[in-house]
């Protein structure tokens, strides 16, 4: 009995440290936001190539744990974003305009229960195969944009935009298959373990 005690405490602490590198990470591409290079003539943020690192912390959650959970670790990353860029706001005395973060924060949250939900309906109907996990990811990048520039409409310069707007996708679908495929390894070790 005191063995299965301490197996629960331990998966309760792993669990909080993959809440803690979400929001981490979260944090950490609120704060790449500023920081901008230029590819064919379109200014693009540094952010674009950590983002796809999210969906997967956040598929990987639900994989090793289950899908309320990675709810809780979603919403609570957002929340501390939010209040990581009020807190830096209120120390550099800076009045927090919460419409600009907004974009950020819907994206995020609602691309993020789109991918768990459909990762989530793959798991459980064996149906996840390189394929269908890397057009999830990559449909998760689309609708995080798509709400991005939905409540970013008045900011945005229409000459540029569908071809950052693609190449921002080109450049995270590079990125997502090495993920995909690193999430399919997993998967299927995990699957091997079971039936052992």
């Amino acid at each position: 009995m005191k063995k299965k005690n301490i197996s629960l405490e331990e998966k309760y602490e792993e669990f909080w440290i993959y809440i803690l590198l979400l929001t981490t990470l979260v944090i950490f591409l609120s704060s790449l936001k500023s920081y901008t290079f230029t590819l064919m003539k379109v200014e693009l943020t540094y952010a674009v190539f950590f983002l796809p690192l999210i969906y997967f912390i956040a598929n990987y959650i639900t994989k090793m744990f289950d899908y309320k959970k990675t709810v809780a670790a979603i919403a609570i990353s957002g929340v501390m974003s939010i209040c990581f860029l009020a807190i830096i706001s209120f120390a550099m005395g800076k009045n927090l305009i919460l419409t600009k973060h907004s974009a950020d924060f819907c994206g995020y949250v609602v691309s993020q229960f789109f991918n768990l939900t459909l990762y989530q309906f793959l798991v459980s109907n064996k149906k996840n195969t390189l394929i269908n996990l890397f057009i999830i990811n990559l449909l998760a990048l689309i609708i995080f944009y798509f709400f991005y520039s939905l409540i970013n409409i008045k900011d945005i310069s229409y000459g540029t935009y569908w071809l950052g707007y693609g190449l921002t996708i080109v450049i995270q679908g590079i990125i997502c298959i090495p993920l995909t495929v690193l999430d399919y390894k997993i998967k299927k070790k995990e699957n091997k373990k079971l039936k052992n």
